[in-house]
C-alpha cells in the first residue's frame, strides 16, 4: 500500500551550467523506465533541487514553476495527457511559511514536500495556513 515519491533535482553546479532540464529529465527517464501508465497512478514526483535541501536557499517561484512545467511536459511525451495532468508534482527545497504561498500558487506545483520545517509545529502550521 505504499505510494512512492520520486525526488528529482540538480546540484548547484548543474543549475549554474544551465543543465537543470537535462539532469531532471535523465533522472525521470532512468527512474520511470519500467513504470507503466497504470503504475503512475500511485507515483508522486517531487522537484527537490539538491542545492536547496537544508540550506535555507529556495528556488524562486518562477524557477520552480519552470521545472515543474518541464516535468509535466516530459510526462505527457513519455506517457500521455492523463498521466501528465493527474500526476502530483510537489516542490521540496526549504519550504517555509514565508515562501509557501508564492510557491504553491504556481499552476504546476501541486503541493510541498516539507522537510525540516515540519519539525516545528509553529513552522508547519504556518506553511499550511499559507498554502
Amino acid at each position: 500500500g505504499l505510494k512512492p515519491i520520486l525526488c528529482v533535482g540538480e546540484l548547484l553546479e548543474e543549475r549554474n551550467a544551465g543543465q537543470t532540464t537535462n539532469v531532471v529529465e535523465n533522472q525521470l527517464a532512468k527512474s520511470l523506465a519500467d513504470i507503466s501508465i497504470d503504475d503512475m497512478e500511485t507515483v508522486t514526483i517531487a522537484y527537490e533541487p539538491v542545492w536547496a535541501i537544508g540550506t535555507g536557499k529556495v528556488a524562486t517561484p518562477d524557477q520552480a514553476e519552470l521545472v515543474h512545467s518541464n516535468i509535466r511536459e516530459w510526462l505527457r511525451i513519455r506517457f500521455n495527457d492523463r498521466v501528465a495532468d493527474t500526476t502530483r508534482i510537489q516542490y521540496g527545497g526549504s519550504v517555509k511559511p514565508e515562501n509557501a504561498r508564492e510557491l504553491l500558487s504556481q499552476p504546476n506545483i501541486d503541493g510541498a514536500l516539507v522537510g525540516g520545517a515540519a519539525l516545528s509545529a509553529e513552522s508547519f502550521t504556518g506553511i499550511i495556513k499559507n498554502a
